[in-house]
């Protein structure tokens, strides 16, 4: 850690995707992690003893909403800005997060490269300083928080068919096996267990092996993340 990194706190109830944010984190230059946490408590009593300026919040806690931990920040007087991390969609939920000082979305499940854009792109805007010499230069510091580039997927993956086997694996209680998600989403076990690996490597899934009466056992996928 320098005197010039930024300092994250990394808020997530899910250790498997707690791990992977905070790898992720560390991964991207002028970035170093706080801490992790699992609830808002213990983000607050984080806050409360060690300097922090982004918080990496999941939105999904076991002891309340996000939003509710940002109001309980903002009344503390704790000003860490925030990368909200959710499965949420809810365009009414984002503009009051906006409102509490949410700088960037990150929609799960996502990859390093996604988050690596969302952190470089805040660490760009936080190094704006001094006094615009115009609209033009307010614009450009803006835009580098507001317009982040789209992060390509890993070569041969879609985002459609991410998103059905995404759909697919959360709505299995049990799991899935590369078969029977090929089978659900009308791929190839191949391409499915491209698909399951990419969100094992995400931390949005987990797999584990499944032994049967005979034969190799066979990898089961369960989904992790919200």
């Amino acid at each position: 850690m320098t005197t010039a990194d930024i300092r994250v706190l990394v808020v997530e109830d899910d250790p498997v995707a707690a791990a992977a944010h905070a790898l992720y984190t560390g991964r991207v230059p002028g970035f170093t992690v706080s801490g992790t946490v699992h609830s808002g408590a213990d983000a607050r009593r984080h806050l409360d003893h060690r300097p922090v300026d982004l918080l990496l919040l999941d939105l999904y806690l076991p002891d309340g909403h996000g939003l509710q931990l940002m109001r309980s920040l903002r009344a503390a007087g704790h000003a860490a800005d925030i990368i909200a991390v959710t499965s949420a969609r809810d365009l009414t939920m984002v503009r009051e997060g906006v409102s509490l000082g949410v700088v960037q979305y990150v929609l799960k499940p996502f990859t390093f490269a996604t988050l690596r854009d969302r952190l470089l792109r805040y660490a760009e805007f936080r190094a704006t300083a001094g006094e615009a010499s115009g609209q033009d230069e307010v614009d450009r510091a803006i835009a580098a928080l507001r317009a982040p580039r789209p992060a390509a997927l890993p070569k041969g993956l879609t985002s459609a068919t991410l998103r059905a086997v995404t759909d697919a694996l959360r709505a299995a209680d049990d799991g899935l096996s590369a078969t029977e998600a090929a089978a659900g989403v009308g791929i190839s076990r191949i391409t499915a267990r491209r698909y399951l690996e990419h969100l094992v490597e995400a931390g949005r899934a987990a797999r584990a092996p499944q032994y049967g009466q005979v034969g190799r056992p066979e990898l089961r996928y369960r989904w992790s993340g919200h």
